[in-house]
């Protein structure tokens, strides 16, 4: 389990990461709109903007995504819950969450979700 101490620590570095994606976002959403008002001026232009434009909203999607399961554990900070796998209930391990602050399942539950994704 995580002591008290363990549990603040990840709070300050997913609020942290938090702050920076919603910066992030935006500031994209922003580039974005000012993209969609330049005047190209060929289909060079056009093409050139519409590839960064498809990278950017690939790079938006996975943003959203990683907000989302940020908020999610925040939320479980609130709730006593954080650092507990969702499918077995086991403890998630310290390290496991070191690398990834919102991991919702263990290492073994982690596997068989994503083999059940496939």
């Amino acid at each position: 389990m995580l002591s008290k101490s363990q549990i603040e620590e990840f709070r300050t570095k997913l609020t942290a990461r938090k702050v920076q994606i919603e910066k992030n976002l935006a500031g994209t959403t922003l580039e974005l709109d000012e993209m969609r008002n330049l005047d190209l001026n060929d289909e060079g232009d056009y093409a050139a903007a519409s590839a960064e434009s498809a990278v950017d909203s690939a790079i938006l999607i996975q943003q959203r995504k990683e907000l989302n399961e940020i908020e999610l554990a925040l939320d479980k900070i609130k709730k006593g819950t954080y650092g507990i796998c969702e499918m077995c209930e086991e403890p998630i391990g310290r390290k496991r969450l070191e690398v990834k602050n919102f991991a919702r399942f263990c290492i073994t539950c982690r596997e068989i979700n994503e083999k059940e994704q496939k």
